[in-house]
């Protein structure tokens, strides 16, 4: 039987020292992408939700017999559920119990991006992020 050489490869050594450089390079870059990646859906998710909010709200406000304070409440309840911190419900007309059938009922929910965000809310500026809905009064 004929034995054969192992083959040598002289520069193994040299090609690990390669892949950590390039690992060392691309760690950085990959770890960007990925909490961008989650704190994008952060802030969509957040938006998603002042929507449902402000809906919700609406859609009580309308109501023959609502107040402000049980719109506030139905508006409230989803952002309580999905834990937004230092959210804002803005009426108007600011009274809608005195609203006449007909007349035009918007509701603004808004929040911080700040103290909403999951990863990178203390390296990020923080904005407003404001949903509005407008519906008429039955």
């Amino acid at each position: 039987m004929i034995q054969q050489s192992p083959v040598r490869r002289p520069h193994a050594k040299s090609r690990r020292g390669t892949a950590i450089v390039e690992f060392a390079v691309c760690l950085p870059l990959l770890a960007l992408l990925v909490f961008g990646t989650i704190e994008a859906a952060s802030r969509i998710f957040l938006k998603q939700t002042l929507s449902i909010s402000a809906y919700e709200a609406a859609r009580e406000a309308i109501r023959v017999g609502s107040t402000t304070a049980g719109s506030k409440a139905s508006g409230n309840s989803i952002l309580t559920a999905r834990k937004v911190k230092q959210s804002n419900i803005v009426f108007s007309p600011t009274d809608i119990t005195n609203a006449n059938r007909g007349e035009l009922i918007t509701v603004s929910v808004s929040a911080p991006t700040q103290p909403n965000s999951q990863v990178l809310g203390k390296f990020i500026a923080d904005k407003t992020i404001t949903a509005q809905v407008v519906m008429v009064k039955e």
